[in-house]
């Protein structure tokens, strides 16, 4: 496929061997290459790894700040230092990184590889042969087999189904579950053989690729005639063939320019909220550095004038020093290497090993592992961790990711009784896990085996021969579009457009009344054994508008009745006044089927004469003929035939959630996290889901629908909402004032403050209008002010803008969750995006960041690892910062007293092993083990996950304490020894004050007072920490003791000149009396501040360890918590994922195979065998009265 002149593709078909590569390489003024069908999620290739990831790790300031040390290291006039002491530790890092990025963009070469590699047949030669996805070419015609994934965006060329029908599942683009029909253009729908297909030689001409997923333009031009193409005739990768032998197609566009991976969005470099503050803290550090450097040189310039010029004959200017003022310059770089270490390269070395335990952390959580398919929980990325301890705002998919994509028929209402609640011994509603065992449909040789019902009442009213219960399955298993297959004699299987369809009928064949067969003119139904053929006279088709659905059948008795089933709000105006108190019991139950959560429909019927059926049928038939008009007359004719019906019941089915998603939600929650459900279903059903996973309650204020096609309806619905809440808020506040201008730059609204819970729901096609730059403000303050928001049918890429809007407004941390190729794109552009590893393919795994198989686990993810990881990568860099500010400034104090020459303060090795070997390995231990409550805690008390999404645990703020005592410690550490020292005496007289000895003095206390200060920022011990803390103090000393030794001495005497000075030096009293005093002053304040702190203004987390003490001296009281009975709900309960058109489809007969047709004159042999089984009537002889169906109560008789 190339481009044309005119900006359009052109695709040819064979011949040629592998059909119309050829064909449209020589279309003239192509001016695009065609694109090969291999896809690409990885970063680097083995040629642009170097290059490109050293490109994005000098990205990070401070690794350009250390590139810049060493440079300067390298000039012998100004260095005091090796340059072996910064390229090493920065070679080490950058290794590191490299070698963590690499391994992370091999799993992703990985996957793409699996994907790239799956198998698919393309016609080669007139042959089909077995072809990788990455060798699919743009013209190749591919065959697909049932439940196979689509591998490239194709024209339907021909299928197993009559008139070229296919049915597709593209949960993985929009997150519907329920099927789409496909059809082939009439004229390629014959090309069924390969030898057919194989002389196809036509030429589309399409549209350039795009992201738009329900529409698409082209022609086909064949045989000298043209064709026009419109979505209906494609399908697109990432789509799944259902209920459909083989299918045919032309691949129109492959690999990047498919519509999946056009909304899949770029690969973004993720990088967390404490990586950016670093670099601005490293900017602010070096410039510190600067200034101290600048005070020192400046000091360096006057004392050599002043008075180093007095010592010229002994101390004269090195090579080259010809004044003061060059003197300082030198002096100012010296001090710049000097100082360095207030940012020592180490600090990311052990950031990145910390972030790397925290990975393993995840991967091994045995808590977060799912059994039943094996998956554990997997951090695809190492640099986020701490970032999930942050999260204010999920964006959430809805199939696959909150539900399992399956129904399940719960509940009904018959005539006035509620079926479906189990009781126990004493009439109360059983728990789950009190549960007897489930109805045996083992007597019924059709049911399915798969079906369960709890209930067994139910089945009882069906063998006493209730004719309410028998006519309400009657309806259910005439009044649907759900095909039927039986490849052997009583193996049925359904091809149902929609789940919910599929559930319902698959219940009524359960309790007796199995739809076998269907023509475009006859519905067979098994009713209890007896086959019985109803005429199909009219299907009055569902759509979104009407929200219901009828059927009009004749009975074998010649009886007419139309049968209906719709949502509540839509059925209940419609019924004869004479079911006024049956209406009422009845909404009774829909209110509380829909306080659980469940899905619900209302069924009637109503008897028509066949005189006014007649009349009825002929105005339809001219309606339906109609050029004007023709929507509103059918519309019309409908309404009319659908009024004073009879109740019949209701049925309530169970979209099921994944395990745990209302508990997880409500802990989330109560996190200070907002939840946003942003789904590609309806919004009837989104809403439904709302309320079963518990986002969306009956005691919120009020629920707001956005629902406007215009850019002016959708302002004034969002404008209405915000006034309705700013009243609430103003009643409240006694009129407080409201500022509708906002600023732009930071989304700050009173009317996050306000008073009461709402919730949004917005279409698709007004949230496009929504997201306009004009109007983007006011739906995201509207949005933010409420407690939930779904926003439906929307697009892969409105998913990605509503993210985009988030962080672009808010500065706040977001995270994606999703499990189809529809999530990708906002799963690429939140900070986190999660993974699950569903039933919708591996796409959304294979772009996440973290990725697990339940959506339950996110609550462990972000209130215990998250937590945690945000937790100890604070503690980790206040203590870091800390330690080394106290071990740097002490510099900047000896620069006074030692005519700002650049001397140190402490030898070179001990410069070198301070943050490598005698520091490093406690804050390690801290920075991967540490915790502050137990796991257990974490998710008992979600509050604790609020300092967080506040920032509050380290920030500009955080880190100028830090750095205050650093100084303060530093200066301490300084000029405490230097006083006692000034008067200080040996045991034998001598003076105590010496270079040396000074030297040890300050570098001991200084090992002693950052260990105890971590002994004391440590909240968790462990063995690890205590053998690190004291291993460290042993090692400082043994490596003291060691570097002033005899032996060392006579192997480098010029290295190790100071034999015995450690060992004189720590064998005086003085000495160690000034150490602990150094200590004692430099840890108390800080002791005596944290005491105050706890005891004045206690943390949660210091209360809940505190409830936690109180609790290991009780004893553990277990109590038996029984669940609560869920209340109703006065809202209709009302969803059905299904679609216009299936009704039309059947009537017409193109969706029939020629052996269904033939089924209308077959009539099944009469099973009587288990009647006998399901009817244990106390007397043959029952009333009949009251039945809907007198005809049916004879039919029952045997």
């Amino acid at each position: 496929m190339g481009c044309g002149a005119a900006g359009y593709g052109a695709v040819r078909g064979p011949p040629g061997p592998r059909g119309g590569e050829a064909g449209a390489s020589q279309r003239a003024g192509l001016q695009r290459e065609v694109p090969s069908n291999c896809i690409k999620t990885s970063k680097y290739n083995i040629i642009t790894f170097l290059p490109v990831n050293l490109f994005e790790q000098f990205q990070e300031v401070a690794n350009t700040y250390f590139l810049f040390l060493l440079i300067l290291q390298l000039i012998p006039q100004i260095s005091s230092l090796s340059w072996f002491t910064t390229i090493v530790p920065l070679v080490l890092v950058l290794t590191i990184t490299a070698v963590k990025d690499a391994t992370d963009d091999y799993f992703r070469h990985k996957s793409d590889n699996q994907v790239n590699n799956r198998q698919s047949q393309v016609l080669i030669s007139g042959v089909l042969r077995q072809e990788q996805w990455m060798n699919v070419r743009v013209g190749d015609i591919i065959k697909l087999e049932n439940n196979q994934f689509v591998a490239a965006d194709l024209l339907l060329l021909s299928s197993s189904e009559p008139h070229g029908l296919c049915y597709i599942e593209t949960a993985e683009l929009d997150g519907e579950t329920n099927m789409k029909v496909r059809q082939a253009i009439p004229v390629t729908s014959e090309l069924g053989d390969t030898s057919k297909l194989a002389q196809f030689d036509g030429e589309v001409i399409c549209e350039p690729p795009n992201n738009k997923l329900d529409k698409f333009g082209g022609t086909l031009y064949w045989k000298e005639n043209k064709y026009p193409l419109s979505n209906q005739n494609m399908l697109l990768r990432g789509c799944v063939l259902r209920n459909t032998e083989w299918c045919f197609g032309l691949v129109i566009f492959a690999g990047p320019d498919t519509k999946l991976m056009q909304n899949s969005g770029r690969t973004k470099f993720k990088r967390t909220s404490i990586d950016r503050l670093m670099n601005t803290l490293v900017l602010w550090i070096f410039g510190f550095l600067v200034c101290m450097g600048v005070i020192l040189a400046i000091g360096n310039a006057i004392w050599e004038h002043e008075v180093g010029v007095c010592f010229q004959i002994y101390l004269p200017w090195d090579e080259g020093v010809h004044s003061a003022f060059f003197s300082g310059f030198l002096s100012f770089w010296s001090y710049i290497i000097i100082l360095n270490t207030v940012v020592p390269i180490s600090l990311y070395v052990s950031v990145e090993v910390i972030r790397l335990g925290h990975s393993y952390f995840i991967n091994w959580d045995k808590k977060m592992y799912c059994a039943k398919r094996r998956t554990p929980a997997e951090a695809r990325t190492t640099t986020l961790n701490e970032e999930l301890g942050q999260v204010e705002y999920i964006f959430s998919d809805k199939t696959g990711t909150l539900t399992q994509n399956i129904m399940v028929f719960s509940k009904c209402s018959v005539n006035a009784r509620s079926y479906g609640d189990v009781q126990d011994m004493l009439g109360h509603k059983a728990e789950l896990g009190e549960r007897p065992e489930p109805v045996d449909f083992s007597f019924n040789p059709l049911a399915d085996p798969r079906f369960q019902f709890w209930d067994p009442s139910l089945l009882e009213a069906i063998k006493l021969g209730d004719p309410h219960v028998h006519e309400f399955f009657r309806l259910l298993s005439l009044c649907h579009t759900v095909m039927s297959e039986e490849k052997s004699e009583g193996e049925l299987y359904y091809k149902a457009q929609s789940p919910d369809e599929g559930a319902l009928v698959t219940a009524a064949r359960n309790f007796g009344f199995v739809f076998r067969s269907r023509t475009p003119k006859t519905i067979t139904v098994h009713e209890l054994g007896r086959a019985i053929t109803y005429q199909l006279l009219a299907i009055l088709d569902f759509n979104n508008i009407r929200k219901r659905m009828s059927v009009i059948v004749r009975s074998p008795e010649g009886k007419i009745r139309l049968y209906c089933k719709g949502a509540d709000t839509i059925l209940l105006e419609r019924l004869h006044p004479i079911n006024q108190d049956l209406t009422n019991v009845t909404t009774d139950h829909l209110n509380e089927y829909a306080g659980e959560g469940l899905r619900t429909l209302v069924l009637a019927y109503k008897d028509l004469e066949e005189s006014y059926y007649e009349e009825w049928s002929e105005r339809l038939h001219r309606a339906s003929s109609a050029h004007e008009a023709r929507e509103d007359r059918l519309a019309q004719l409908y309404d009319e035939v659908e009024h004073d019906m009879m109740l019949l019941g209701a049925t309530a089915i169970e979209d099921k959630l994944q395990q745990g998603v209302p508990e997880t939600i409500a802990i989330l929650t109560l996190a200070n996290i907002k939840i946003w459900v942003l789904t590609g279903d309806k919004q009837e059903t989104a809403v439904n889901i709302g309320y079963s996973c518990k986002m969306l309650t009956d005691d919120m204020t009020e629920v707001f629908v956005i629902t406007g096609h215009t850019v002016l309806e959708v302002r004034e619905e969002l404008r209405k909402a915000r006034e309705k809440m700013m009243d609430a808020s103003r009643s409240m506040s006694n009129g407080f004032s409201y500022q509708e201008k906002l600023s732009s730059s930071k989304l700050t609204s009173v009317l996050e403050a306000i008073a009461g819970e709402y919730a949004l729901v917005i279409n698709g096609h007004s949230l496009a209008h929504a997201l306009e730059a004009d109007m983007e403000v006011e739906f995201l303050e509207t949005a933010c002010a409420c407690k939930a928001v779904i926003c439906c049918r929307v697009t892969p890429l409105q998913k990605a803008q509503v993210v985009e809007l988030v962080k672009k407004y808010k500065k706040a941390v977001t995270l994606a969750i999703g499990d189809g190729a529809n999530d990708v794109s906002m799963i690429k552009t939140a900070h986190i995006g999660v993974g699950i590893s569903g039933q919708e393919g591996i796409q959304a795994v294979l772009a996440s960041d973290y990725s697990f198989s339940q959506f339950k686990f996110l609550q462990r993810l972000l209130l215990v690892h998250g937590r945690w990881s945000y937790l100890r990568m604070c503690k980790f860099l206040c203590y870091f910062f800390y330690k080394n500010f106290a071990f740097t400034m002490v510099h900047f104090w000896f620069g006074f007293f030692c005519g700002f020459s650049a001397q140190t303060v402490y030898d070179q090795y001990f410069i070198t092993l301070y943050n490598i070997v005698y520091t490093s390995l406690p804050v390690l231990a801290m920075g991967v083990f540490d915790q502050d409550v137990p796991e257990q805690r974490s998710m008992e008390y979600p509050k604790l996950y609020e300092p967080g999404q506040l920032n509050l645990l380290f920030n500009k703020r955080e880190f100028f304490i830090c750095i205050a005592q650093g100084i303060y410690t530093s200066v301490l550490m300084f000029f405490i020894p230097y006083g006692v020292f000034a008067d200080a005496t040996r045991d034998d007289g001598a003076q105590l004050a010496d270079y040396q000895s000074f030297a040890v003095t300050v570098a001991t206390s200084l090992v002693i007072v950052v260990s105890v200060q971590i002994g004391l920022d440590t909240g968790f011990w462990t063995a690890i920490n205590h053998f690190f803390i004291w291993g460290s103090l042993a090692a400082y000393f043994a490596i003291l003791f060691a570097m002033h030794s005899d032996g060392l001495f006579q192997m480098f005497p010029n290295q190790f000149r100071f034999v015995g000075n450690a060992q004189n030096t720590l064998a005086q009293p003085t000495v160690w009396l000034t150490i602990a005093l150094t200590t004692v002053v430099c840890i108390m304040p800080v002791v005596a501040f944290r005491f105050l702190k706890l005891d004045l203004k206690p943390e949660l987390s210091d209360t809940v360890r505190y409830t936690q003490l109180v609790r290991k001296k009780q004893k553990t009281q277990h109590r038996c918590m029984r669940r609560a009975g869920r209340v109703g709900s006065r809202r209709s309960g009302y969803a059905f994922s299904h679609q216009e058109g299936f009704g039309e489809l059947i009537m017409s007969g193109k969706n029939m195979r020629l052996s269904s047709l033939a089924l209308s004159s077959f009539t099944a042999r009469p099973s009587t065998g288990w009647i006998e089984t399901l009817r244990k009537k106390k007397g043959s002889d029952s009333s009949t009265a009251g039945s809907p169906s007198s005809a049916t109560s004879k039919a029952l008789k045997v």
